[in-house]
């Protein structure tokens, strides 16, 4: 069955999650570095079929995209090129990082493990693609 994976990009590194096979539940996958992404997700895919990216999309507390928001757009059509068969979903990604970081005190992390930054972007992605799962399955 097919998954969705969620992708949290950054200008240095790439969180990703990935749904269970009925897309109720996201998991922490990866972290990679934003340079090598596209081939992470060509190797991903020809090993496990993904349905849909939900990707971050980085808005103002005022909901107007923020300064990082063109970059996540450039990101996407690289993805729409790279994968044309595969939809793209924007998810509002205000207060992933500061959701993910509490969620790793709540799950007992220590605190060097929550100063590496790698586990926070996939946190991020994680909380990106529940967020995406909760409301399509509420839809």
């Amino acid at each position: 069955m097919e998954r969705i994976l969620g992708i949290d990009f950054g200008l240095k590194r790439v969180g990703l999650a990935v749904s269970d096979p009925l897309g109720i539940f996201a998991s922490a996958l990866d972290t990679i570095p934003s340079a090598k992404i596209m081939i992470y997700l060509q190797s991903y895919i020809a090993g496990q079929p993904v349905s849909r990216f939900v990707v971050g999309y980085p808005k103002n507390l005022d909901n107007t995209p923020s300064e990082n928001a063109q970059r996540v757009e450039l990101f996407v059509k690289q993805l729409n090129k790279a994968f044309p068969s595969i939809p793209v979903s924007l998810e509002d990604e205000r207060f992933t990082s500061k959701m993910a970081f509490r969620a790793m005190i709540d799950g007992g992390l220590k605190k060097m493990q929550r100063r590496d930054k790698a586990t926070v972007d996939k946190v991020s992605a994680a909380l990106i693609l529940q967020g995406y799962l909760d409301y399509k399955s509420n839809s």
